[in-house]
């Protein structure tokens, strides 16, 4: 039977579980579970008394200090209802666990998994956990390195591994809490999900909520090895959330390069929890000799003396994703059925993994600041470092983003050795990304395009492609690239330069001519701003002008609407000299303020253009030569 839900009735637990064999549910309650928090040992005055006016039962238990790793006694406290557990919060001095939820602190204190497979003995329940052998050769081929050097982790990866490989049964949605249809391949993460993070199936699928994702598996881990789970206020470690320095981008070394190389580091914060050993009990450890185990650049220190659980957890499943689903969503001897399966699963990793980072800076209950510095400080570290060691050996890095460094012109021997050097020097796996066979770099960070051998483009946050640019600019650059998708040699490469030029020179002649459509010159803005606050300031950016023009013809807009406008010939509207209209105000073409539209897409391509020596001008047409520096 497979455990589908949890749920408090009358103080009450009821568990659902589907039966595939007999494709119904069966309920199991238990009255005899009573919700709890934990409290200090021995109980002060103020607690026996607390504990005594909320008809307490007091149970002594032992749990591991996360922090100290020190094993120590604590008051279970166990009351009538989760209604006291919460009445009962406002009189204690101190006090853990409380804010778990009653039918998932009981999944988590009987080793139930949400998803998984569960045989009954009399009362009780066990989740099936059989390894499966038949892949018991491949597991251990690819994580026998983790086996010898990291049991920890390799436990927690078979234990993985074991329940997501486990069947999903094929039941009628509508048993399983789902309503409506559901594709199979959402029902089958909808499953996965739940197994990882130890959530009801129902949850898994109608909830993006990553905090409780990750929540929910750290809960299952830390109960499941009676670790007392600390209060928001202890993982913070005496720091607030504030802004956390972010990833480093090395400035691009400007120009047009073929064969132009990225390599690309696998999950690099994931990787770097992982490789480091960063979690919440690791960073700033009570170890003295620790100290020196520094953090580039942010003054932490990281715990050598044994493995942070967050590591360990996060380690697992990128492991699982790099070297086990991803790998298998590009099999050719499986079906595509499997395929699509491992696909989906490989991208659900992933998105839990990479969301690691994220929750460490903000989340109640799993915000720790020096923990996401820490994470950040050695994402930098690691591109800096790659950059050096790149830069020694010869192999010319000409632009560095985040997880991503760029080479001019290697050999595949050269990238190889790269990769086999990351992995030896800093733990980390750096892969072969893309290949350009020519890549334009502008100046500005994060904005690039490059051709593909097979001649396709790949554009990167480029203003000329913007989704509030009008169609007629990013038509007009795309047509621009399209020429440079078959160069192959400096002659060509020339040829291509001045097919470019007469691709703007005709533009301009259309938009001069009046041949360009009006749909085509629309630009389209998300307004970030209260426009009724906007509307009394003293100068109104176009986006507000359209607004203003709205409103007056009775079409009110809000913050976070959409707003669509042309730009015309500069006109006065309730005394104010506006420059836009909304787009469907526009009736000609005459409208248009034309030489305005020829200076945003000269601005944009000269962006993207300049490395290749082009300059665009919003004047007159000029002879071709005039258009090159």
């Amino acid at each position: 039977m497979y455990l589908i839900d949890a749920k408090v009735e009358d103080n009450t637990v009821k568990l659902t579980f589907y039966s595939s064999s007999k494709n119904k549910l069966v309920e199991f309650r238990d009255d005899t579970y009573q919700p709890y928090l934990v409290i200090s040992y021995p109980l002060s005055e103020q607690d026996e008394e607390t504990v005594h006016s909320f008809q307490g039962e007091v149970e002594v238990v032992e749990k591991r200090d996360l922090f100290t790793d020190e094993v120590k006694e604590f008051a279970k406290v166990k009351f009538l209802s989760p209604f006291l557990v919460q009445k009962a919060t406002k009189r204690f001095e101190k006090f853990w666990e409380n804010e778990i939820e009653f039918a998932h602190s009981y999944v988590y204190d009987h080793d139930l998994i949400f998803g998984a497979l569960h045989v009954q003995k009399g009362n009780s329940f066990k989740p099936v956990l059989s390894f499966p052998e038949k892949l018991r050769d491949r597991f251990e081929t690819a994580f026998d390195s983790v086996k010898s050097s990291d049991p920890l982790k390799y436990n927690q990866l078979k234990h993985w591994f074991t329940l997501l490989n486990q069947p999903v049964p094929q039941g009628r949605v509508e048993l399983l809490g789902i309503d409506g249809e559901i594709s199979p391949e959402n029902y089958y993460v909808a499953f996965m999900l739940s197994r990882i993070v130890n959530l009801p199936v129902s949850e898994t699928y109608r909830s993006r909520s990553l905090s409780n994702w990750l929540k929910s598996m750290i809960y299952t881990y830390l109960r499941k090895n009676s670790v007392l789970i600390p209060t928001s206020k202890e993982l913070r470690k005496g720091y607030e959330p504030h802004v956390v320095p972010g990833a480093l981008t090395v400035a691009p070394k400007s120009g047009v390069y073929f064969n132009l190389v990225v390599t690309d580091f696998e999950s690099l914060y994931p990787s770097c929890i992982d490789s480091y050993n960063l979690s919440y009990e690791t960073v700033d450890c009570n170890h003295k000799p620790c100290k020196s185990n520094r953090v580039s650049e942010v003054g932490h220190y990281i715990c050598t003396k044994r493995r942070g659980f967050l590591s360990l957890l996060i380690g697992a499943l990128k492991d699982l994703r790099i070297h086990w689903f991803k790998p298998l969503s590009k099999s050719n001897n499986l079906s595509a059925e499997r395929k699509q399966q491992a696909e989906a699963l490989a991208s659900l990793l992933k998105l839990i993994t990479v969301s690691s980072y994220g929750v460490t800076v903000r989340i109640h209950g799993l915000a720790c600041p020096p923990l996401a510095e820490s994470i950040t400080g050695y994402g930098r570290y690691a591109l800096k470092s790659t950059w050096e060691i790149a830069e020694k050996a010869g192999l010319h890095p000409v632009y560095g983003d985040t997880d991503s460094i760029f080479l001019e012109n290697p050999s595949s021997q050269k990238v190889e050795w790269l990769i086999k050097t990351v992995k030896e020097k800093l733990k980390l796996d750096l892969a072969l990304e893309k290949h350009y066979s020519i890549c334009v770099l502008p100046k500005a960070k994060k904005a690039y395009f490059g051709i593909f051998e097979d001649g396709t483009a790949d554009l990167k946050g480029l203003t000329a492609i913007k989704s509030n640019s009008p169609k007629f600019i990013q038509n007009v650059f795309q047509n621009c690239v399209k020429e440079l998708s078959h160069v192959q040699n400096v002659q060509e490469y020339d040829s291509a330069k001045e097919k470019i030029v007469k691709v703007v020179q005709k533009a301009i002649r259309d938009l001069r001519n009046g041949k360009a459509q009006l749909e085509d010159l629309i630009y389209s803005v998300k307004l970030y701003h209260d426009p009724a606050e906007k509307l009394r300031s003293k100068v109104l950016p176009q986006p507000y002008q359209c607004v203003a023009q709205l409103a007056a013809a009775g079409k009110p807009v809000k913050r976070r609407d959409t707003v669509t406008f042309i730009k015309v010939n500069p006109f006065d509207f309730k005394g104010r000299r506006f420059t836009v209209k909304p787009a469907e105000h526009v009736r000609s073409v005459s409208e248009i303020n034309i030489e305005d539209y020829i200076r945003n897409l000269t601005t944009a391509l000269n962006q993207t253009f300049e490395p290749m020596n082009i300059k665009f001008a919003a004047k007159k047409e000029k002879q071709i030569s005039d258009w090159f520096k």
